[in-house]
């Protein structure tokens, strides 16, 4: 039977007046930020809305705000079709696996949210101990960015960190290492290679403390048996029970992303139709790359609501 999945947006979507539209004409996606405010305790909604790009971009205020816009997107979502929308998987690229398992009823929303915001301040100060550097390179397959970053590994720590499609590979690592690992890429015939404009070394071992402190705040967070089926990015499998998805997130942050794995997982598993819900279209984009045939429609303001 063909099944339709939802995605959620990841840290990187993030871009001043998301969402604003849709708080000023949908009941559901304004209860959405004005219950983030308070959760929070500070304006989110006003960094989203009339922010400065500068401060919604730190990764402790955008990696809320990106989970919040893509639930008041979802709420807005459900309302405008009666309640009645049809899902039968779901997966979130990194920050957006938290997304997908409020959606799932696994994780509440404040829980949640008050993981992420924790989350993006771990990695911030990781950041800020370790100084590392990202880079995608495009036109090689797994093996070889796995082999030049081996190669690489004698400047420092140097990984493959997002598996975006089969030819679409970030690394992360120490920035020495990472601009070696840069330079063997275009020696082997890579199509580009693009510097990162990121504070640090995400999903790799560089967020190793980031992990362990976050784990401490998983451990005491209410997590439940997902409703739905949600595709991990660590291991590119289903996940559904409380210690799963705990070790799912807490391996988030210093492992690979498999995004590339866990969308040809979905199709495999006969997954047809993807609702990208959240800021921006980087999901939809790259799941044409993955596979042109799958439809695609991205829900990420009022426009796209009506349209959809």
């Amino acid at each position: 039977m063909a099944k339709t999945a939802f995605l959620f947006a990841g840290q990187g979507s993030q871009y001043i007046g998301m969402g604003k539209d849709i708080y000023s004409q949908s009941k559901e996606a304004k209860e959405v930020y004005d219950r983030a405010n308070e959760t929070l305790g500070f304006d989110l909604s006003g960094i989203c809305f009339d922010g400065k790009q500068e401060e919604l971009n730190k990764t402790s205020i955008c990696q809320p705000a990106v989970m919040v816009t893509s639930i008041a997107l979802l709420r807005a979502f459900k309302e405008r079709n009666n309640g009645n929308i049809s899902c039968h998987v779901t997966a979130g690229l990194s920050l957006g696996e938290y997304t997908a398992l409020v959606f799932a009823n696994s994780i509440s929303f404040e829980d949640a949210l008050s993981l992420v915001y924790k989350r993006g301040q771990f990695m911030q100060e990781a950041c800020d101990k370790e100084k590392g550097a990202m880079a995608s390179i495009i036109g090689l397959v797994e093996s070889e960015v796995e082999e030049i970053c081996s190669e690489a590994r004698k400047y420092g720590e140097v990984c493959a960190a997002n598996y975006n499609t089969p030819k679409q590979i970030v690394i992360s690592g120490k920035e020495e290492a990472v601009k070696e690992a840069m330079s063997l890429a275009k020696e082997k015939g890579a199509r580009a290679v693009i510097p990162l404009k990121v504070s640090g070394a995400f999903h790799s071992p560089l967020m190793s403390m980031a992990s362990s402190r976050l784990s401490e705040e998983i451990e005491s967070t209410e997590i439940s048996r997902c409703d739905m089926p949600v595709m991990a990015n660590v291991c590119a499998e289903y996940i559904n029970e409380p210690d799963e998805i705990r070790s799912s997130l807490v391996k988030q942050l210093d492992n690979p992303v498999r995004w590339s794995q866990s969308m040809q997982n979905l199709i495999a598993d006969g997954t047809e139709e993807f609702y990208e819900i959240g800021p921006g279209k980087v999901l939809a984009g790259i799941l044409k790359k993955i596979d042109p045939t799958k439809k695609t429609r991205s829900i990420n303001d009022f426009n796209s609501l009506v349209e959809n």
